[in-house]
């Protein structure tokens, strides 16, 4: 049964919604570049830079994002910077990936100049001349948070109907992308915790993890069930009950 629902990801993930980062018109920033040691004034140069090019910065507090992106997080892009780290250079990979995790630009820089705010800002401009400027596509409309897919029909008699759940550790909201999958997401980011698509087996969803994983989740009760995989090939039970 897994073997059957892992194969179907290969068909599942190419189902998507726009290609391109010109295809948005909004994009989220981290509050913190995880890879660095400090800022060096990345995130206000990536800012004006996207700004420039007719994108949308949206806020860190989702509470005051526009309704566009608010009610639908698939009219939003998430855009990253890692630190490519080398010796002898200043390097950067700069990141835009989707609602469902998927990445849709990965652009590298660098620079020979060794003082690293200079460096890096070279590098951020030489990794921005792919990103296009913005033209895009059709706003998706907003996305029921509480409404569970008629193909996603529970394993048990009771189908949650609570949009916030949590493990006791992590808090997360549940967001309906369409009638065939939906997400789960942390507060505060825009990139999902997990993206549950539909299969041909009632009840039972591939779900992708933020890490890149797959595995299989499924509704048990007023909650979620998501069999997390271990290093050593093993399942682990993960239950998010609804608040």
């Amino acid at each position: 049964m897994k073997k059957a629902v892992f194969f179907m990801l290969t068909i599942c993930s190419t189902l998507g919604f726009a290609q391109k980062v010109s295809d948005y018109k909004y994009i989220s920033i981290p509050e913190k570049l995880e890879t660095f040691n400090q800022d060096y004034g990345l995130k206000n140069k990536l800012t004006k830079a996207l700004t420039g090019k007719k994108y949308i910065i949206l806020p860190v507090i989702k509470d005051n994002w526009p309704s566009e992106a608010k009610n639908n997080y698939c009219n939003v892009l998430a855009a990253d910077i890692l630190n490519d780290k080398s010796l002898f250079k200043n390097k950067l990979i700069l990141q835009f990936k989707d609602c469902n995790n998927k990445l849709v630009l990965e652009s590298k820089g660098s620079s020979n100049i060794k003082e690293f705010e200079e460096g890096l800002d070279e590098a951020l401009k030489q990794a921005l001349l792919k990103v296009a400027v913005s033209n895009p596509v059709d706003i998706l409309p907003a996305a029921n948070s509480t409404q569970t897919s008629s193909s996603g029909i529970s394993t048990s008699s009771v189908v949650p109907v609570a949009s916030n759940y949590s493990n006791g550790k992590t808090d997360l909201q549940k967001i309906q992308i369409d009638d065939h999958q939906f997400i789960l997401v942390r507060s505060g980011s825009s990139v999902p915790f997990a993206v549950f698509k539909t299969t041909s087996k009632n009840g039972i969803f591939i779900v992708k993890l933020a890490d890149g994983n797959t595995t299989i989740g499924y509704f048990e009760n007023d909650s979620i069930v998501i069999d997390i995989p271990q290093a050593d090939g093993r399942y682990v039970k993960e239950v998010f009950t609804g608040k």
